[in-house]
């Protein structure tokens, strides 16, 4: 009984076919509850279905969003399915990342799709808000251009997104905030609509309304980095922000931050780790505006400087409570605020720093006490914390601050040699309280701790940047010197002492780091400083003590043995004919003992270190540590760009001949001409003296001559015009001959000129004889051959005329015998076989006929053809001839069928008929059925 029932049970409905049978009753529905019906069951099937469901209801879905916008649980419902789509059950069989895509296109094909959306952010209701800014938060990650675009053309667009930042309702406000940080970091033109929509003001107060930094939770996060996106290299927008007074509101988060830390209650544990990732993003959106080299950063600088930034920057660079990621990021936004501005360099130097208390901070460089904290230089307080030795926790604060410095004297020649002299005071007189880069770098190696190679590595950075590109400083720096030569003590100036550490570093196989910042203070002071590379090879064991280090240490130290070759290249490429090692002998010395494929092998690693090549993609701070637990920081990025610049010409530098000095102008003053060359110049100037001497003594004889000369001259000129008058007088005879003479040759000419047009006249009338009779020949002949072609024409004529009198007779004989016959069939019954018979006989003689008419119209055709190419009318001629045989042939026609007729009638009456007339009526009928199946 149950498989009965069974086999009578309808066929099961698959997923696939109530799909497409809801997607059809969506389409087609009128009533808005059967559409929403619809769209419930396609909801249901849209997680494990995405594919089908997208297929089948995708655009009348879209469509709902148009058509049924004023209900609220139609498009509440049309939008959850939509979203749905987008985030498919990830076991479905049909879920792929490539439905998203799809559903993008869809959305993004056309701008009403995307307009119906940003309508409904007009609506108050939660529900249609949250999920239409969600829904074009989806096609905005597959499709960002597209969005971004559809956005921007959609009337209100950006309006309705940015005005639902006010929206109280956290989730729409928040899903909001998303949707403008994925639209806005690649787009200037959407960044500046939204930054002109009060975006900035709105931001302020959201942060402010979640608790500013210090207690903000991931939405003030999210607002610092849409706040980012709005300012990143769009000059219109930092020029706006800086208007309408938003600097000043980045300084007034950066005190409340100080505030809060500094309170009573201070600033929870758990807080701590939310507030640095928002105080590290301010930081970060401040550095955004002061970008090197952009159109807009100095008045940005001067901005923030007038809003107190730099000080709020400070008191977290020098607070310990602070982390050491913000207080790195403080420093460099504070080397960022100065950096290339002269007037805010100065006015940093007088700035003064609290002594291990940050409550305050003031610009006033008299005052000692400030709140009644002793106070300090900032520039000292920043040696100090560069300088003095610090765990390697420390490094990225110290790192920070050394570039700190280098803003601070970087690009103002007054502000780099005052440190520098200050430096070297401070050095001679050994009253400094802080460390001194000069002491740090000349002092034993004993008198520092070992474990802080970075101490005498930023020494040598900060003393690079002093004398790089400045040859005042070098001057300067050279004139440094160690001992007392009064007191019998050894006198080594500071380059001598630079690289003496040096080769005691490789010796005592100290940190390559130590030896990496030695390297390069050298490279960078001795590059195109003649003197300097003078003063270095005083000490003549430098160089082959620095050749043997090279090479011992090329795989132990690989950047600091190919720095030493590089040093060694930039030696000899400066080095002079009165150098202490003469520049010849310095080559042989290179050769020898490092040889020239060595030279090229060594310089080749180092540019291909991975240290060097990968400088700007390697982060320069102390989470890159190696085994030795130090970071992995050797270089700074000035001397990586300098090496790459000159590695070239460092390169090359071996191949050039010792005999040539490099060119080098210093102060004013050009160095390094080669002594061959200009005691060559010497003695070509000498012979070209003693030459000039022979010809003065040579142009003396020269003008005796030419007086002697000019005597002999006035002698013949005489002679000359008496020769002259009697070659005119015969000239004058000559020329009376010659005019007798043309003038009869002329006449002859005249006469035999008349002559010959004589003979041409004659020739021209034959001529034009000639012409008019064979004009008369050729009338003519065109007469006879018109007449013959009209007589042809009227013969055509009747011969057709002929064909017509056959024809009308024919068929006059034809249709009386017919009605001869219908009249005997009438009266009797037993004429009608013979009568018949001589119409068959009739028939016969017709169809002779027309084969001999046939015959004619072929001749008639052949006749015409000939005829059409000599004349037009012809062609005329023979259509009319053409249609007239054409209507005989339909007579012939309609005659057949008469025929046929007869014999089926006879056939009726049961007269026998002939077989050969069966047959025919056979093939006829056979003809009559074919014809419609044609048809």
């Amino acid at each position: 009984m149950l498989r009965i029932l069974e086999s009578q049970a309808p066929a099961k409905q698959t997923a696939t076919d109530t799909i497409s049978i809801l997607s059809g009753r969506l389409q087609s529905a009128t009533l808005l509850e059967d559409r929403r019906a619809a769209i419930l069951g396609l909801r249901s099937f849209a997680k494990l279905y995405p594919a089908s469901v997208a297929s089948g209801a995708l655009r009348d879905l879209i469509a709902c969003l148009r058509r049924d916008g004023d209900d609220l649980d139609t498009i509440k419902v049309v939008l959850e399915t939509l979203l749905i789509l987008f985030n498919p059950d990830e076991k479905s069989p049909e879920a792929s990342d490539e439905i998203a895509l799809w559903l993008a296109d869809e959305f993004t094909q056309r701008q009403d799709n995307i307009t119906a959306l940003l309508d409904l952010l007009e609506s108050k209701d939660f529900y249609p808000r949250l999920y239409s800014l969600q829904l074009i938060s989806r096609i905005a990650t597959a499709r960002p251009e597209r969005t971004q675009e559809s956005i921007i053309t959609a009337p209100l667009g950006v309006s309705r997104l940015v005005a639902v930042l006010d929206d109280k309702r956290e989730a729409a406000r928040n899903e909001a905030l998303l949707l403008l940080v994925a639209l806005t970091p690649s787009s200037a033109e959407l960044q500046k609509v939204v930054a002109f929509e009060n975006a900035f003001d709105r931001i302020f107060a959201l942060i402010d309304a979640e608790g500013s930094l210090t207690h903000g939770s991931m939405t003030v996060q999210d607002c610092l980095t849409l706040l980012a996106n709005l300012l990143k290299l769009n000059v219109s927008n930092q020029s706006y922000f800086r208007e309408i007074g938003c600097v000043s509101k980045l300084a007034r988060l950066l005190a409340g931050v100080a505030e809060e830390e500094e309170s009573e209650d201070g600033v929870s544990d758990w807080a701590r780790p939310q507030r640095d990732m928002n105080v590290w993003g301010l930081l970060a959106i401040v550095q955004l505006l002061l970008m090197p080299g952009a159109q807009g950063t100095p008045l940005n600088q001067d901005s923030c400087w007038k809003s107190s930034i730099v000080l709020q920057v400070l008191h977290l660079s020098f607070s310990s409570t602070f982390g050491v990621g913000i207080r790195a990021k403080a420093l460099s936004t504070c080397a960022d605020l100065i950096r290339g501005n002269a007037t805010l360099q100065e006015k940093f130097g007088d700035l003064n720093v609290p002594k291990g208390h940050p409550e305050a901070f003031t610009e006033s460089n008299n005052q000692s006490l400030t709140n009644g904290h002793p106070t300090t230089n900032v520039i000292e307080a920043l040696l100090k914390l560069t300088l003095e030795p610090a765990p390697i926790s420390l490094f990225d604060v110290r790192l920070a601050a050394c570039e700190c410095i280098k803003a601070f004297f970087t690009g103002h020649r007054g502000i780099q040699a005052h440190v520098l002299r200050r430096a070297i005071e401070g050095h001679k007189s050994g009253e400094d309280e802080i460390p001194n880069i000069l002491t740090v770098l000349i002092s034993p190696n004993d008198s520092r701790a070992t474990s802080d190679p970075y101490q005498p590595w930023m020494a040598s950075v900060l003393m690079f940047h002093l004398l790089y590109e400045d040859s005042d400083a070098k001057a300067i720096a050279l004139a440094v010197s160690e001992g007392n030569a009064d007191k019998g003590e050894e006198v080594i100036s500071f380059v001598q002492s630079i690289a003496s550490k040096l080769i005691a570093g490789y010796q005592q196989q100290e940190d390559q780091r130590i030896l990496v910042g030695y390297l390069m203070l050298l490279c960078g002071w001795l590059f195109e400083d003649p003197d300097s590379v003078n003063d270095f090879l005083g000490e003549g064991s430098c160089v082959s003590s620095l050749i043997q280090a090279a090479r011992v240490s090329s795989r132990s130290m690989s950047l600091a043995a190919g720095l030493s070759i590089f040093l060694l290249g930039i030696i000899y490429e400066f080095s002079t004919k009165d150098s202490p090692i003469p520049r010849s002998k310095l080559h042989n010395l290179l050769i020898s003992a490092l040889g020239r494929e060595v030279y090229i092998d060594r310089l080749t690693r180092l540019r291909e270190n991975p240290i060097l090549r990968d400088f700007e993609v390697l982060p320069q701070c102390a989470r890159t540590g190696s085994e030795s637990g130090l970071p992995d920081v050797f270089l700074d990025k000035t001397f990586v760009e300098f090496v790459k610049d000159q590695f070239s010409r460092i390169l090359r530098a071996i191949d050039r001949d010792p005999g040539f000095e490099v060119s080098v102008v210093s102060n004013g003053v050009q160095k390094g001409i080669s002594r061959e060359l200009v005691d060559s110049l010497k003695a070509q100037v000498d012979e070209k003296t003693n030459m000039l001497q022979n010809l003065e003594s040579e142009m003396v004889l020269l003008n005796r001559r030419i007086e002697q000369e000019e005597l002999d001259h006035r002698r013949t000129k005489d002679s000359s015009a008496v020769e002259l008058a009697r070659i005119k007088q015969i000239n004058d005879s000559l020329h009376k001959n010659h005019e007798e003479e043309l003038k009869v040759a002329n006449d002859g000419f005249a006469h035999q000129r008349d002559e010959l047009i004589k003979q041409y006249e004659t020739q021209l009338q034959n001529l034009d004889a000639r012409m008019q009779q064979s004009i008369a020949e050729n009338e003519e002949k065109a007469g006879k051959i018109r007449k013959r072609n009209e007589a042809e024409i009227g013969d055509l004529r009747i011969t057709v005329q002929r064909l017509e009198a056959q024809l009308e007779k024919a068929g006059k004989d034809h249709v009386q015998d017919l009605q001869t016959a219908n009249e005997e069939y009438v009266s009797k019954a037993e004429t009608l076989e013979n009568r018949a018979k001589r119409a068959e006989e009739k028939v016969e003689e017709l169809e002779d006929m027309i084969k001999t008419i046939r015959t004619a119209l072929e001749g008639a055709r052949s006749e015409r053809d000939s005829l059409k190419i000599r004349v037009d009318e012809k062609e005329t001629a023979r259509k009319e001839a053409q249609t007239e045989l054409d209507d005989l042939l339909i007579v012939f026609a309609d005659l057949e069928t008469k025929r046929a007729q007869d014999k089926k009638r006879l056939k009726a009456l049961g007269e026998p008929v002939s077989e050969g007339e069966d047959s025919e009526e056979v093939e006829d009928d056979a003809d009559d059925e074919d014809r419609p199946e044609s048809d």
